[in-house]
């Protein structure tokens, strides 16, 4: 009898599963082998043909993905630098879906799951940061609107994330849609979310970087999370409608500067959905990289269906498909704003 090849078997190999385990059953779907359980994985050469001629392993688009979901999952040598100082950064733009709240949770599991701990302060009435990070966001939950006209402290409404056991959020509910109006009449309106969030009030869960997803507005939540913070991080879609609002919100920053909080710098710039097909956004891209340099990070988030799929299953991309060129992506950019963050102190 003639016996045929297993097609599927150098795939098993290459992940470092037998064919007989992953028929067993031994390795779930949602499991990803460790790094140092996976052979060493041999790659064509440019002509097609394999170097190893003796080795059965050859590479595959699958066990790239697997490759890269373990480096991802099991970071054990790729723990991020911690900041010299708690960083709060505010992730701000008034126009909408220019993947504001996609980047604060993407960016904050990345460092999250790299070892850093990280509070996401949800100060967008829609609530979808909450949503991404799979935590209780209905109406009477403990949440930031209790934080903000001081019924309750930070650590009392924060929620851990399934995400990671080091990423925390205090999540929004409907309640807060009315907060703006009710902020109008309290003293020191603009200064509420800052005192919320006092070195003393963190001391509980001791963040080592704090991100305030705000609304896609400049209305008073956004003045309030600009005067608790002390950066800014600005996405900005690779298209020309984002770079129209781009100006005002600038101006915006520079009235908190010079009125409420001087101290506030716009450290970060984080390009999102670019499309590698089109013209335009390499257009804006350089234009952005020319205007504000240093301050826009090396990586650029591609447009990915991946990272728009995750919420919906209540995920962040890097637990939703962390083999995917939008977590591997979002992670880089993680490792650059804890790479600025630790240059910080010895600058």
């Amino acid at each position: 009898m003639t016996v045929y090849p297993d097609p599927l078997q150098p795939v098993f190999q290459a992940a470092g599963v037998s064919r007989e385990t992953e028929a067993a059953g031994a390795v779930g779907a949602g499991e990803v082998l460790r790094p140092d359980t996976a052979p060493s994985v041999s790659g064509p050469t440019a002509h097609g043909s394999d170097d190893n001629a003796g080795d059965s392993t050859v590479w595959t688009p699958i066990a790239e993905e697997a490759a890269r979901a373990t480096r991802v999952l099991h970071p054990d040598s790729l723990q991020l630098p911690r900041p010299a100082r708690r960083r709060v950064l505010t992730v701000a733009n008034q126009k909408g879906g220019v993947g504001k709240t996609t980047s604060t949770v993407n960016v904050a599991a990345a460092l999250a799951i790299h070892g850093l701990k990280v509070l996401v302060i949800d100060l967008d009435p829609q609530g979808n940061a909450s949503t991404a990070l799979a935590v209780e966001h209905r109406s009477g939950t403990p949440s930031v609107y209790e934080v903000l006209i001081g019924e309750m402290s930070v650590a009392e409404a924060a929620q851990v994330s399934p995400t990671s056991p080091n990423l925390y959020c205090v999540p929004a509910t409907i309640d807060l849609a009315g907060a703006e109006i009710e902020l109008v009449s309290m003293v020191a309106r603009e200064s509420r979310l800052k005192e919320a969030l006092s070195p003393e009030a963190l001391d509980p869960i001791r963040p080592d970087y704090v991100f305030i997803d705000c609304p896609p507005s400049l209305g008073l939540l956004t003045v309030n999370a600009m005067v608790a913070a002390q950066e800014v991080l600005i996405p900005i879609q690779c298209e020309y409608y984002a770079l129209e609002g781009l100006g005002q919100l600038l101006r915006n920053i520079e009235l908190v500067q010079a009125h409420l909080n001087p101290t506030l710098l716009v450290s970060t710039i984080l390009l999102t959905m670019y499309d590698g097909r089109t013209k335009l956004a390499d257009q804006v891209t350089s234009e952005v990289r020319g205007h504000f340099g240093d301050t826009v990070l090396r990586t650029v988030i591609p447009r990915s269906v991946k990272v728009s799929e995750a919420p919906g299953f209540g995920q962040t991309v890097l637990t939703y498909d962390p083999g995917s060129r939008g977590a591997m992506s979002y992670l880089d950019a993680a490792r650059e704003i804890a790479e600025y963050g630790a240059e910080m102190g010895s600058a």
